[in-house]
């Protein structure tokens, strides 16, 4: 669901996917050839788990739990865009910004309206990110642009408004509070990277820390489709994905390219609908490296969460994942 603007080195800016680098669309972009890594390659992006605790080790290695990326269909993310991935020792050689004990909170900034009967609820969206960066997650009172702010524009496509992220970075660079890891605007405008761009998920400045997306098109109701009745849980699965994806962005991840994984990028929602809320080893172990945490603690408060949401397959999914270190550990303690 998000993915690189054409251009635009991943040191510096991303984009979440679902924007094409022109207005007319797919049918005018040119094709790259993508082949998936091997079971070598992607052994290799995970990198050597002997230098993680032996307790651990089972959550980082292959299972049937973590599918293989696959061929591109027509019109997905990697059908268009070349990216090479990034291997765990290449993300460790890579510099990338590190929580720190001055600054070590993710804030969540609304932009303009959160009406409670159309918007994820920020409460969860908040309690999503803290469990899955296990870090502390603040939202901050919402800031009301004026409607001449942010550079608008009406999308030729939809006809609806649309605000330029590109100026809301620059907006929120000069407003990271002191104590902040980073700052992510949320909006339900839609939004524009640049004017030949038709729409973008979301945009981040990995240097400054900052970052905006949007949930306007996780409504039905923004292409004037009927809401059915399971439309606001799809909303929050939905928001809560891009929340991940995005701030991994900010803790320096690129687009995965060795699994399946919630830091795929994508170009349309059925893509990124297809793809997990989890993160694969090679993403997992990144993390694990750039947020410090405890990957069985990170675990448990996960599955909390989607028990708490009934997205119970995905609470199994972690149940299963946890059974990986319980087992190890029962052997280990035998006499």
């Amino acid at each position: 669901m998000i993915g690189l603007a054409p251009l635009l080195r991943f040191a510096r800016a991303a984009l979440l996917a679902a924007a094409w680098s022109a207005i007319s669309g797919p049918a005018h972009a040119a094709s790259v050839a993508f082949e998936p890594p091997s079971e070598n390659e992607r052994r290799r992006a995970i990198g050597n788990l002997f230098e993680e605790p032996e307790t651990i080790r089972p959550l980082f290695q292959p299972s049937d739990d973590f599918a293989p990326i696959t061929l591109p269909g027509r019109g997905d993310w990697l059908n268009y865009h070349r990216e090479t991935g990034q291997t765990f020792d290449e993300f460790r050689e890579s510099g990338a910004n590190r929580p720190d004990e001055y600054r070590k909170v993710i804030y969540l900034l609304p932009l303009g309206e959160f009406p409670e009967d159309d918007a994820p609820p920020l409460e969860l969206l908040r309690a999503y990110a803290a469990a899955f960066f296990q870090l502390e997650v603040r939202v901050i009172p919402a800031y009301h642009p004026h409607g001449l702010e942010f550079g608008p524009r009406n999308n030729e496509s939809t006809g609806r408004r649309q605000l330029h992220s590109a100026s809301i970075l620059a907006w929120l660079q000069k407003r990271l509070p002191p104590d902040a890891y980073c700052l992510l605007g949320v909006t339900m405008e839609d939004l524009y990277p640049s004017p030949s761009w038709n729409f973008v998920f979301g945009q981040a400045s990995l240097d400054e820390r900052v970052g905006v997306y949007s949930f306007a098109r996780y409504d039905p109701a923004f292409f004037g489709r009927e809401r059915r009745a399971a439309w606001r849980d799809t909303a929050l699965r939905r928001g809560c994905k891009v929340l991940a994806h995005e701030t991994a962005h900010l803790f320096g991840l690129p687009h995965c390219i060795y699994f399946n994984c919630v830091v795929n990028g994508a170009n349309h929602l059925d893509e990124s609908d297809a793809q997990p809320l989890h993160a694969c080893p090679v993403c997992l172990r990144k993390l694990r490296l750039g947020a410090g945490f405890d990957p069985v603690r990170r675990y448990e408060q996960l599955r909390a969460f989607y028990r708490g949401q009934r997205w119970y397959e995905d609470a199994d999914w972690v149940e299963r994942q946890l059974a990986r270190v319980a087992t190890r550990t029962a052997a280990d303690e035998k006499p």
